[in-house]
């Protein structure tokens, strides 16, 4: 069997990650592409050899030619074609993050149960090689129990000239503010889910110059954002993300516990990044020795054909763990325009 791949959305990582990812896999095809306009789609399949050229995402959906969609437009467009797939019976793989908000993702989640269909999100890319050494040093006790996180999410730069980001647009991106739930979803793996959360952010620049327009836009994403949280465990975890930290150490993790702690660093899904650890005794980290894996442990696409093919569960990113990092990233929102603590399952 054949399996044929529609693109919807072929913007940079899809170009970077998902077509090269599938053309190396047997048996698989791209067979058609549709972007946000027609002469963008026709630009695409001819750079990208791709055959079949759509003006509109649901012609693609329901197209005979397409067995699997991959979505990798912004927030905004993840739902509507993750529905419209799902009730066509083809496989979904969607870009992170989810999607809107959290009664999106439920809606997803809730098609996902009801079809016979893979579905599937674009996992946090981060340190993906180090995971299950991390993981088996959890469960042999190896750090104890964790009772502390910091994650910092730290990059870009301050200028207010600019033009408007689609990710500092509410309209395109929804709950989510920068790479929050990416963050939040590594951080889930290892620690588990949130009791409750505290938020604080701050937008520096209020208005910015939307490029296609030429007119300027209020800013209504942070461009810096505090917050605090408390694990169903009993782990206190402190999250700081900016996106105007000139120099800032990027994706980072801490993590401390009872008996020894563990700390990735300069980790992306290029990159595998640099892990320590410490155990009990220890006066200081030791890197710890990941073995190379091919494309740094990114095996997305790898993951979504296996799951379709040969049924294997899908375990990086399954809609139901979308569904827990977008509750946080809708608990944070709350926090924030409510300027109060949010429980997490009153949402």
């Amino acid at each position: 069997m054949t399996l044929r791949i529609g693109i919807v959305g072929a913007g940079a990582n899809t170009r970077l990650q998902h077509i090269p990812g599938f053309r190396s896999i047997p048996n698989v095809e791209i067979t058609a592409v549709c972007n946000r306009t027609l002469a963008s789609s026709q630009r695409a399949a001819e750079e990208l050899d791709i055959p079949h050229v759509f003006e509109d995402w649901n012609d693609l959906v329901h197209s005979d030619s397409v067995d699997a969609v991959c979505i990798g437009t912004w927030p905004y467009m993840h739902c509507p074609i993750s529905l419209e797939a799902l009730s066509a019976d083809k496989h979904v793989l969607t870009e992170a993050r989810m999607c809107m908000n959290l009664a999106e993702a439920r809606q997803m989640q809730s098609a996902a149960v009801g079809s016979e269909c893979v579905a599937m999100i674009v996992p946090a890319p981060m340190y993906l090689a180090a995971e299950p050494l991390l993981l088996k040093m959890i469960e042999d006790g190896f750090f104890g129990d964790i009772v502390g996180v910091e994650v910092r999410g730290l990059g870009g730069i301050y200028n207010p000239e600019a033009p408007l980001h689609w990710r500092q647009r509410k309209d395109f991106s929804g709950q989510n503010i920068m790479t929050l739930g990416i963050l939040n979803e590594t951080v889930r793996r290892y620690v588990g889910h949130e009791k409750h959360v505290l938020a604080n952010g701050a937008t520096f620049t209020a208005e910015r110059v939307e490029s296609d327009s030429g007119e300027a836009r209020p800013v209504d994403v942070p461009d810096s954002l505090g917050v605090l949280a408390e694990m169903q465990s009993g782990a206190q975890a402190v999250y700081h993300l900016s996106s105007v930290a000139r120099l800032g150490d990027g994706s980072t993790f801490e993590l401390y516990g009872t008996k020894g702690n563990f700390k990735m660093e300069g980790g992306s899904a290029i990159e595998p990044g640099r892990v320590w650890v410490a155990g009990a005794g220890d006066t200081s980290y030791r890197q710890l020795e990941v073995p190379e894996l091919p494309r740094n442990g990114w095996r997305v696409e790898e993951d979504f054909v296996d799951a379709i093919l040969q049924e294997r569960p899908v375990t990086h990113t399954h809609f139901d763990d979308g569904v827990l990092y977008m509750q946080f990233t809708e608990a944070v929102q709350v926090s924030l325009s409510e300027g109060r603590k949010v429980v997490l399952d009153e949402l």
